[in-house]
């Protein structure tokens, strides 16, 4: 059904707007993020029964996926404008996507887990499922290296190196980096691989995967999105968390236990050690005592000079 509307808003974008071929494509991939999410969030859901709250839900995965906020503005766009042509096409009767905001273009950081509410959401797993030792598996590997959810889900068993501690990831722009990984994600994994995941008929071109469903196949990122959720609540824990809370909860916690930003950074993946600050969120006391720690001209170095 949806590739049917696509094609149908795609010929109305090249004859009736007369775009370029890139402004179209851009167009397309704008509504190849909606129905993405709907793929795994309300498979079977048609455009006349999308309503709002299913897009509600899609400004969350959006946000999510860590997709910087102007980023998300040109999605919505694009979005509202394939509705106004189902309208004007007379394929729906109503526009769900009239009340639904434009997202803000400010930064605004997700909420961070303490200590004692990762160990909650991990507990609150049912480790007498398949999927049980799977899904501990990945909070664990989430919290204790920082992934992207995207480099979780794409994780290979050929580039896992326990014996050396690290693990090789392809992060943004196809950049590999190597992450240290400690020892209670690596026996999770270990035990998931070895228990788990060797009795599941494995999917051709996904045996490298390091995750999978129960289908055998790559998971995908709302899944993640999902099981998340679903344990948050479990775990009575109010706050809107994702997969990107325990890489914002890895870095936080990194950095207010006095590790250096520049191995932070390293380890996250980011090329400009300004994104590492703001991603940290510092609080001004720990910045204004570790001025005071550690550089040469502060009163207590001068002190003890």
């Amino acid at each position: 059904m949806w590739d049917s509307l696509k094609n149908g808003y795609q010929t109305y974008l090249r004859l009736e707007r007369n775009l370029s071929h890139n402004s179209i494509q851009a167009y397309l991939r704008d509504i190849h993020h909606l129905t993405t999410f709907l793929e795994d969030y309300a498979p079977n859901l048609s455009v006349h029964e999308l309503g709002k709250k299913h897009l509600k839900e899609f400004l969350k995965y959006l946000y999510d996926l860590n997709i910087a906020a102007n980023s998300q503005a040109r999605i919505i766009s694009g979005v509202k404008s394939f509705f106004r042509y189902l309208l004007l096409e007379d394929i729906i009767t109503a526009d769900p996507t009239e009340l639904i905001d434009t997202p803000k273009t400010g930064r605004k950081l997700p909420d961070t887990l303490s200590y004692d509410e990762i160990s909650s959401l991990i507990e609150a797993i049912d480790l007498s499922t398949a999927e049980g030792e799977r899904n501990k598996a990945i909070l664990e590997t989430l919290y204790g290296c920082g992934l992207r959810v995207s480099e979780l889900i794409n994780m290979k068993l050929t580039n896992l190196f326990f014996d050396e501690g690290f693990i090789r990831i392809v992060g943004k722009g196809d950049k590999e980096r190597l992450i240290p990984i400690g020892p209670h994600a690596q026996n999770q994994i270990q035990t998931y691989v070895e228990q788990v995941r060797t009795h599941l008929s494995i999917a051709k071109g996904h045996e490298d995967f390091v995750f999978l469903n129960r289908r055998g196949k790559q998971l995908t990122r709302v899944m993640i999105f999902t099981m998340i959720k679903q344990l948050a609540e479990k775990a009575e824990i109010k706050k809107n968390i994702s997969p990107h809370t325990f890489r914002h909860s890895f870095a936080t916690h990194l950095v207010e236990g006095g590790a250096n930003l520049r191995a932070v950074q390293e380890m996250l993946g980011h090329q400009s050690i300004t994104t590492t600050e703001i991603y940290t969120h510092l609080d001004r006391h720990f910045l204004r005592d570790t001025i005071r720690d550690y550089h040469p001209m502060s009163g207590k170095k001068a002190r003890n000079s």
